[in-house]
């Protein structure tokens, strides 16, 4: 389960942000994951709602948004967004791929008053 060492590593961030920004309360939290980070959403809120138990960012919203993993080949340059967990070119069908989105992790913004 590395939702709890992301939940972790995440509300540390948020914590030490909202301190540096003289925040008293954390309201809301957003923060994007890329599909091949594979992170279940629900588990990964479950965690992070944990490890900011009894600081100023409990209770906070938090939105967690999934980016879809987008590829482009080698061989012809297509691009295309992976649906499904076939990593071949939908035009040429090669496996030679670049990952150009899809591996994201990252806090997109923090609010609070």
């Amino acid at each position: 389960m590395h939702e709890l060492k992301i939940a972790s590593d995440l509300s540390e961030i948020v914590l030490e942000t909202a301190r540096g920004a003289g925040l008293s309360k954390v309201t809301r939290v957003k923060i994007r994951f890329g599909q091949m980070i594979q992170i279940v959403p629900e588990t990964f809120e479950f965690a992070f709602r944990e490890t900011v138990r009894g600081t100023v960012a409990e209770g906070a919203g938090m939105e967690v948004e999934i980016i879809n993993v987008k590829i482009r080949c080698r061989e012809c340059g297509h691009v295309v967004i992976i649906t499904d967990n076939s990593f071949t070119c939908r035009a040429c069908n090669s496996s030679d791929l670049d990952i150009i989105e899809g591996k994201e992790l990252y806090i997109e913004s923090i609010e609070g008053e």
